[in-house]
């Protein structure tokens, strides 16, 4: 799944998010762009002398911390004041995440939090779910779960990596299907159908999750309590 929208929003959204960070918090770290910018600012605040550790969704979110100094941690070790995440698409409260292929782990992550803050550009923004919802499933089960996604309306699609032959293939060592439901009416009813599925691991729908919107603009970033 191919992302884009506005860096410069991007940026603004993750920075704003990240100064909500107060000393000695425990945050998750999202994966993808936006979630990126955050943790870059939250780099540059430790090494100002803010006390702050990450708990990162991914080995990208991992890496990145450690090449800006920001500390990092586990769940085993911690439990995040907040999480930081960035959004396919937003809807009030409620979210399609994954094109990153790190929805599983962010989910377990941003679901442990106390609060999360999403972080999108004006492009994430929407008044109905419509993208393909991303539904990591153990390879084995890649077209029984096709088939059940057919069942319950959906076409899904293997996602092909990029720039090498082959699947995507997640941090978890599972493949991805991204599922086109259309404009989706209820979110909360097809991630209940979704996670029934034998060989699934984990889908996109991030349903009531969002506490937090920080929406960043050509003039700064806007802030939507969920």
């Amino acid at each position: 799944m191919k992302r884009g929208g506005n860096n410069a929003q991007k940026r603004r959204a993750g920075e704003a998010a990240a100064d909500a960070v107060a000393d000695g918090q425990v945050v998750g770290l999202g994966t993808g762009s936006t979630a990126a910018h955050a943790i870059r600012a939250l780099g540059r605040a430790v090494d100002a002398g803010r006390d702050v550790e990450g708990i990162p969704t991914s080995y990208q979110s991992r890496e990145l911390a450690r090449k800006v100094g920001l500390p990092t941690t586990t769940l085993e070790e911690a439990s995040p004041d907040l999480a930081i995440d960035g959004a396919d698409q937003v809807v009030g409260s409620d979210l399609i995440k994954g094109g990153g292929a790190a929805h599983a782990r962010e989910k377990l992550v941003d679901a442990a939090a106390d609060r999360l803050l999403v972080v999108a550009d004006e492009t994430k923004l929407a008044e109905a779910l419509s993208v393909p919802v991303p539904v990591e499933v153990l390879p084995d089960a890649r077209e029984p779960v096709a088939d059940g996604v057919r069942e319950r309306g959906g076409e899904p699609t293997l996602r092909a990596a990029e720039r090498k032959d082959g699947p995507v293939v997640t941090d978890n060592g599972n493949l991805v299907l991204d599922c086109e439901f259309g404009e989706i009416d209820d979110p909360a009813g097809l991630a209940a159908d979704i996670s029934a599925l034998p060989g699934v691991l984990e889908h996109g729908l991030f349903v009531d999750m969002a506490d937090a919107i920080y929406v960043g603009t050509d003039e700064g970033a806007t802030v939507r309590e969920s």
